[in-house]
């Protein structure tokens, strides 16, 4: 009786197997689980702390006297306790309910009164830091092109699209790096490709990495949808969710870009110790857009080229959706310069991938991997 010979796998089932056997190895690593749930906890609560924040509109507590009631008449910003004497006021202080007093000068002991003020701001050991701005009067402002988004909100979420950018695609792409040369250390990769072709090897990494942080941005995205309705900001909300939208589908495809070019470096050297000379490029590649982003945030000109360099669009572009300065057919043209440029990265990914992956020894030089050779 002959034994029956199973059938190889299909391409696809041996991708699927490659991509199970990625997303396995993740969930079953305590550090993966750990991190994951600490990266979720900091993400809500510095959703919460900033809805909070953002929605504490208590002013700075200050006490006044008949005399000095009209210094504060008309200015925002300020808790006013009305006191009956400069004495009643300076107790306030002293017993910690208002921050500051305004008393007339010379209800002050040792103050002489100069310049053409004739009252005096009294603390107890230190003044409000907003407070005197508040007081001061300063010239008429008109601007001519107002921005419609306050400066703190526009760098919180210039700062939050490219965290989270920048540390899905950092872990996870150094984390497929180190997973091909773990395999090529331990020979497990001539295993595996006697068994599946080198490309489906290739397209189950990136599939299954790109699954788990996927995974994660929906959780983030899901996070910051509760936490901003739970401190109630509602209007931020309402224009956050255009542009996470968008950033997922950026963030997808650019995801994919890096992970073909991280699984390549990693199959170009053979020793863990040598990771980092290939990994370092794309490592900067990340990292300088992302810092550009954040420090340019205010800067139109800098923020349109840099949602359409490939890889600060899932930054960029998301951001200046938010921020209105986008025309609707901006997103579209950067989606299609991500996705040809994507076609490309795996193109040259899976090029390198495969002529490098049974290569041992010394580091393999990027001008041999590409060669036609």
């Amino acid at each position: 009786m002959n034994a029956r010979i199973p059938a190889a796998p299909t391409t696809a089932q041996s991708v699927w197997l490659v991509a199970e056997r990625e997303i396995g190895s993740k969930l079953r690593s305590k550090s993966f689980v750990i991190s994951t749930v600490i990266l979720f906890v900091l993400a809500l609560g510095a959703v919460v702390w900033g809805g909070f924040t953002a929605s504490d509109t208590s002013g700075i507590k200050v006490a006044v006297t008949p005399a000095t009631a009209s210094v504060v008449s008309g200015v925002s910003g300020l808790d006013v306790t009305d006191a009956d004497s400069s004495d009643a006021a300076m107790a306030l202080v002293t017993d910690g309910t208002v921050e500051a007093a305004l008393v007339p000068t010379a209800d002050v002991p040792d103050v002489t009164a100069s310049g053409s003020f004739d009252y005096t701001v009294v603390g107890n050991d230190d003044l409000p830091s907003g407070l005197l701005p508040l007081l001061s009067q300063s010239p008429p402002v008109h601007l001519l092109e107002p921005s419609s988004t306050d400066f703190l909100l526009r760098y919180f979420v210039a700062l939050g699209f490219g965290v989270v950018f920048l540390l899905a695609a950092s872990t996870f792409g150094g984390t497929i790096a180190q997973s091909v040369v773990e395999e090529k250390q331990t020979r497990v990769v001539e295993l595996l490709i006697s068994a599946i072709p080198v490309r489906a090897l290739l397209a189950g990494k990136v599939i299954g990495n790109t699954i788990l942080a996927m995974g994660q941005i929906v959780v983030l995205a899901a996070i910051a949808i509760v936490g901003l309705s739970m401190t109630g900001q509602d209007l931020v909300l309402t224009g956050l969710g255009g542009p996470i939208v968008w950033f997922a589908i950026f963030f997808l495809l650019g995801f994919i870009l890096l992970a073909s070019l991280f699984a390549a470096a990693g199959a170009m050297v053979s020793r863990m110790e040598d990771i980092g000379s290939t990994t370092a490029p794309l490592t900067m590649l990340v990292m300088l857009p992302y810092f550009l982003v954040i420090f340019f945030n205010d800067n139109q000109l800098v923020l349109t080229i840099m949602s359409y360099v490939p890889f600060s669009a899932p930054v960029a572009m998301p951001l200046r959706l938010y921020l209105g300065d986008a025309m609707w057919w901006e997103p579209l043209v950067s989606l299609v310069v991500l996705a040809i440029t994507c076609v490309l990265a795996i193109w040259v990914g899976s090029r390198i991938y495969s002529r490098s992956l049974l290569r041992m020894g010394a580091r393999v030089k990027l001008s041999e991997a590409l060669s036609r050779s």
